[in-house]
């Protein structure tokens, strides 16, 4: 298992979304629902940075051809070039790890968006829950603390 928001956990996080939500998510809701968000994924040209404020980095994820081109970390002082910046506390980041609803996450404003074009990123709103949901339930190691993943400067 690796640490969250280390270049293991994004390689794991890229391999999770390429293979998109478990069969036991999907039996849950529609087929209707899932057809619609398999067409937005085949078509989704976008790309995201995922930050945590906390650690003051980002998850990297740009999306092309129907799956992930791109995941990775991007570090503090990298610049983002992401269509879509969200950001997010690390408590809240724990807590969708834990199993906390990624749909709540995004209305109650646990994770907001911070640059990017408001209407279009909510066109395909219901594309990135699911998705936020496959990036929480990846296996990682949250501390308790930050303390022993920030690092010291």
């Amino acid at each position: 298992m690796s640490d969250f928001f280390s270049p293991s956990w994004a390689e794991s996080v890229r391999v999770a979304l390429a293979a998109g939500p478990s069969e036991q998510v999907r039996a849950a809701k529609l087929q209707e629902y899932w057809d619609f968000f398999e067409l937005i994924k085949s078509m989704y040209p976008a790309s995201w940075a995922l930050g945590c404020r906390d650690l003051a980095s980002y998850l990297f994820v740009q999306w092309g051809g129907g799956t992930v081109t791109d995941c990775r970390i991007i570090g503090p002082d990298q610049p983002l070039g992401a269509t879509y910046v969200l950001g997010m506390d690390y408590q809240d980041w724990k807590a969708l790890h834990e199993g906390y609803d990624a749909q709540r996450t995004v209305m109650y404003r646990k994770i907001l968006l911070e640059e990017g074009d408001l209407l279009e990123f909510f066109k395909a709103i219901y594309f990135f829950v699911e998705s936020l949901a496959v990036i929480g339930s990846v296996p990682g190691v949250y501390p308790e603390t930050l303390r022993s993943i920030v690092p010291v400067r």
